[in-house]
């Protein structure tokens, strides 16, 4: 058979020795098959880049031993939202203990672990086993990549921290706390999370994409949430007890976990975690949101150098 002549579509012709060159030299042909399909594009690719990353954040479609973890995470987190609502419930309180802008912030270590088991699982693998030159063999550019991994790992931690605060509003209502009551701070929570979320995803991305080592990445993401934390909540102690209130709210800026908080004791009607109860003024709680904004923003710039660097 002449290789001008071919096997029938989709199945292997027998090897064709080559008319010259080499005695060992042959042509196979092995069947390929002209594409008729549609060409769904690069918004398509990044759905599905999206998509995948998401369920992969929550073990879905993966092994049932890859669920075990995110999901025993998100049980504990929502727990004591459950607790709560009990509390409220056969106390027949007025309002919530523990109102839905501080419930997150109540429980950071528990988010700190959710994020550094799940962001080395989104970017570490696939340059470990280097496999992200086939998602750019497709019409999928290196914005289209951090985009839906940046969108999918923010996206997970909403999910994540949002979750109790339903379980608390929806309990809220149950005991007739008062819809308005209810609803507006159940609304704050909803930004104070979002904020927590995408600010901490960026930076849970970037620490987990400096690395191809997945347990360098968990180490090195914990490491970065808690001891900058642990750090400045120190030295506003310290800052209290010298009685410079004024400092107080200036250093929180120096972590992710208290930007949060001072945004939300600022801005959203929560209740300050820094010690004295110190909230941020108007001048401190304008730094705050250009502060938060420009994490995000060096976050999404750092994600981009770093594929850029290795090649992509």
């Amino acid at each position: 058979m002449r290789p001008d002549q071919g096997a029938p579509a989709g199945t292997a012709g027998p090897a064709v020795p080559a008319a010259r060159g080499g005695e060992d030299a042959s042509i196979h042909n092995i069947g390929y098959r002209h594409y008729d399909g549609p060409r769904l594009g690069r918004s398509y690719a990044r759905r599905s880049l999206f998509s995948q990353s998401l369920r992969g954040a929550y073990g879905l479609g993966r092994s049932a031993k890859s669920k075990v973890l995110p999901f025993v995470l998100l049980a504990v987190m929502v727990l004591p939202a459950g607790i709560i609502v009990a509390v409220t419930v056969f106390t027949k309180a007025d309002e919530m203990p523990v109102k839905y802008t501080d419930y997150a912030l109540m429980l950071q270590p528990v988010i700190g672990l959710y994020l550094a088991s799940q962001a080395p699982q989104s970017v570490s693998l696939d340059l470990r086993f280097r496999t992200v030159p086939l998602y750019f063999s497709r019409p999928i550019e290196r914005m289209d990549y951090v985009a839906a991994k940046y969108a999918a790992m923010s996206t997970a931690m909403f999910l994540f921290t949002s979750l109790p605060l339903v379980v608390m509003y929806a309990g809220g209502l149950l005991a007739e706390l008062g819809f308005a009551d209810q609803t507006t701070g159940f609304l704050q929570g909803l930004v104070s999370v979002a904020v927590l979320s995408v600010l901490h995803s960026g930076i849970g991305l970037v620490v987990a994409a400096l690395t191809p080592r997945r347990g360098f990445g968990v180490a090195a993401v914990i490491a970065v949430l808690t001891i900058p934390y642990f750090a400045v909540t120190t030295v506003q102690a310290i800052a209290h007890t010298q009685d410079a209130g004024g400092a107080v709210a200036w250093l929180g800026l120096a972590s992710p976990g208290s930007l949060v908080d001072g945004v939300q004791a600022a801005l959203l009607g929560g209740t300050s975690g820094f010690p004295g109860g110190h909230e941020p003024g108007a001048a401190a709680a304008a730094v705050y949101v250009l502060v938060v904004l420009g994490l995000i923003a060096a976050c999404w710039a750092a994600l981009m150098s770093r594929y850029r660097k290795a090649g992509l």
